[in-house]
């Protein structure tokens, strides 16, 4: 009897429940009867005190096309782990009893970056792990493509489209801020797919006045109406510059007066132009909603190659994408790792060529 634990960790996004399918269908076709899968509920927290409950063929059935997790999630950052909680229990030693006491032959474990973390620790004391990239900012380093990032970008990509008639029509400046603290993939796919003319990422930090000049140009040429997309991570130049403790203080004193760094940027092009800016931001809806075809398809991969792995044995290990096929990749190798836009890359030189503006570009 294979007995096997499964959580969702993080924030969620709208292929959890195809990949989970992916990983139980496949169990069942390889074991029959001969398997057991336990979920926990609300990620490591469910694991840390043991909320959990056993799963049936029925769980898994109709979940494909739905949103979100069926199991729950929470967020608990790696950083803590090793802190007891409030009442003086040690997260680590709670979530190895549970695995034990369960007498699980492996941890499937759905998560971003902190999640993964998380999961090569476990693995490091000695339980056997295999995880599954998710996260919509597409960041997770040793795979071309985490599922629920295209579905995201389908979301982000359709509010630029709509934001692109209404300011057509008013002749209007509009930001669109889409989601991305550390990584600029959502934004510049988004952006690149839905015709901005200016793309705001962390990866390269703008110059405001190169922002305006770009706005300016495009009036002077006619163009009446400017579509920015900025990512929610977006960095000035000057803010590039900054050790990542004065970073937060200008971080919490612009918040003081801006909503976020969009409305910051609004404000100074209203300024230097005197023309309206709107700003739309999109928020959780990026996460949400049922997840595109491209999702469903990898998700199900990627969860097959999972329970193909718990067969051969194959522990300590994030399944991955690259070149369009599923693999697999050491977690030691990429726990911590943060996959970001080289601003030298292929994509970005084609995007400049197309005329699309970063904010970076020399003042003329």
């Amino acid at each position: 009897m294979k007995r096997i634990g499964m959580l969702t960790s993080g924030g969620d996004c709208q292929a959890l429940n195809a990949t989970m399918r992916g990983v139980a269908k496949t169990l069942y076709n390889l074991y029959d009867e001969s398997v057991e899968i336990y979920g926990f509920i609300d990620g490591y927290k469910g694991l840390m005190y043991e909320d959990y409950r056993k799963m049936s063929k029925d769980d898994f059935t109709g979940i494909l096309t739905i949103g979100g997790t069926i199991l729950g999630s929470s967020r608990q950052p790696f950083k803590k782990m090793r802190e007891p909680d409030p009442n003086g229990l040690d997260k680590v030693e709670a979530m190895k009893t549970t695995y034990r006491r369960l007498r699980l032959d492996c941890l499937v474990i759905l998560g971003g970056n902190g999640s993964q973390k998380t999961a090569n620790l476990l693995s490091e004391e000695g339980l056997n792990i295999i995880g599954l990239p998710k996260t919509i900012d597409n960041d997770l380093w040793g795979t071309d493509m985490t599922f629920g990032f295209q579905s995201a970008v389908d979301i982000a990509t359709n509010v630029i489209d709509c934001i692109h008639t209404t300011a057509a029509s008013h002749n209007r400046i509009f930001i669109v801020e889409i989601m991305g603290h550390g990584a600029g993939w959502l934004t510049l796919n988004a952006g690149m797919a839905g015709g901005a003319d200016i793309i705001l990422i962390p990866e390269i930090p703008y110059n405001i006045e190169s922002v305006i000049d770009t706005v300016i140009h495009r009036a002077n040429k006619g163009h009446g109406f400017t579509i920015i997309a900025v990512a929610e991570g977006a960095k000035t130049m000057e803010d590039a510059t900054l050790s990542k403790k004065d970073y937060k203080k200008r971080v919490e004193k612009m918040l003081k007066s801006y909503p976020s760094i969009s409305y910051e940027i609004a404000a100074q092009i209203t300024a230097a132009c005197g023309q309206e800016v709107r700003v739309t931001v999109p928020g959780h809806m990026q996460r949400g909603g049922a997840p595109d075809p491209y999702d469903r398809v990898l998700s199900s991969r990627m969860g097959a190659h999972a329970a193909l792995m718990i067969s051969r044995e194959e522990y300590g290990q994030m399944v991955a994408i690259k070149n369009s096929t599923v693999c697999s990749v050491p977690l030691k190798e990429i726990a911590g790792k943060l996959k970001t836009v080289d601003p030298d890359s292929d994509i970005i030189r084609e995007a400049r060529l197309l005329g699309i503006k970063f904010g970076d570009e020399k003042i003329k």
